[in-house]
């Protein structure tokens, strides 16, 4: 399919950020920013946990993305403790599941509107902010991940009445959606949704529509698995030939041709790729300089998409 476009934005007034700028919520930030939840992984070396979100504002990220599910509360403990308020880094969170570290999967669904508010206070009270600039409604309609039964099968339009009353109370400032169908996003788009997070790569293209949909409305699309999975039942990007044979020619590595390829793709993408590792924070980073010649876009664009499933995100 081809690319919606073929340009990278780049720095404007002098700002360096990781990418170039682009737009969430209504905010300029890094095309480029962090999701959080692997940092769990540094549990044992908090100090090093602290340095990478350090290492990642040195760099230009200025959007990291995160939950309090992640880590039962260590990623936004260590998130509060290293974002300080002049790095002007807007935290992103994300409501609708809760840890289940004894249960058959590490988290369980948390759908009922109580507990998306309960999940609204519990972040709010770990990132120590007055405000979440944006909460993403984690939904269990489609994609990799948990689904919803018994009393966990709600309404989209209950939820969004909680998240909108918890938006004019102050405690939001804006809203997105997580696992959602077109339908459910047409649906919510009276809400007002500034963000649509859903798993998409170069080999899981199955929204596509829905990616022009949020063109279209102006609404950032910030896919979660932009180089597929580590999970068994989804490709990964790094494996895929034509991906291998671009790194090759542009003395890149795999995972810097996928995510330089979202990039061109489409200009309201934003990506948000996690590490537990410096060296791979900064190769992420990088990513955002390459330039994709139109042989390798070709190539690339051809790449039939490949579904999976597996069992959460």
């Amino acid at each position: 399919m081809a690319a919606i476009t073929r340009s990278l934005r780049h720095t404007a007034c002098g700002a360096r950020r990781a990418g170039g700028p682009g737009r969430l919520a209504g905010r300029t930030v890094s095309r480029i920013g962090f999701g959080a939840m692997q940092l769990e992984r540094l549990r044992d070396d908090r100090a090093a946990a602290v340095a990478l979100l350090r290492r990642g504002v040195e760099l230009g990220i200025d959007h990291i993305d995160t939950a309090q599910f992640y880590g039962h509360g260590f990623v936004n403990d260590v998130i509060r403790e290293a974002i300080r308020p002049e790095d002007d880094v807007m935290v992103v969170s994300k409501v609708g599941a809760d840890p289940d570290p004894d249960g058959p999967l590490p988290l369980r669904p948390a759908q009922r509107p109580e507990q998306l508010r309960a999940g609204v206070e519990d972040n709010l009270a770990a990132l120590g902010l007055e405000q979440i600039p944006l909460v993403n409604l984690r939904r269990l309609d489609t994609g990799p991940g948990l689904r919803a039964e018994g009393d966990q099968v709600v309404g989209l339009d209950d939820q969004l009445a909680t998240l909108t009353a918890l938006r004019d109370e102050g405690k939001i400032g804006a809203l997105g959606l997580s696992g959602v169908t077109s339908d459910g996003l047409r649906r919510a788009l009276p809400a007002g949704i500034a963000c649509v997070q859903n798993a998409y790569s170069l080999l899981t293209r199955d929204d596509e529509d829905l990616l022009r949909l949020c063109l279209a409305e102006d609404i950032a699309w910030v896919p979660f698995f932009p180089l597929g999975s580590a999970f068994a039942g989804l490709p990964k990007v790094t494996d895929e030939p034509a991906v291998i044979a671009a790194a090759r020619d542009l003395a890149a590595t795999p995972a810097q041709i996928g995510l330089a390829w979202l990039l061109h793709h489409a200009p309201n993408l934003l990506l948000i790729p996690g590490t537990a590792d410096p060296g791979h924070l900064e190769a992420n980073v990088d990513a955002g300089a390459i330039t994709l010649d139109e042989a390798s876009l070709a190539a690339l664009d051809a790449v039939p998409p490949r579904s999976g499933d597996i069992a959460f995100d």
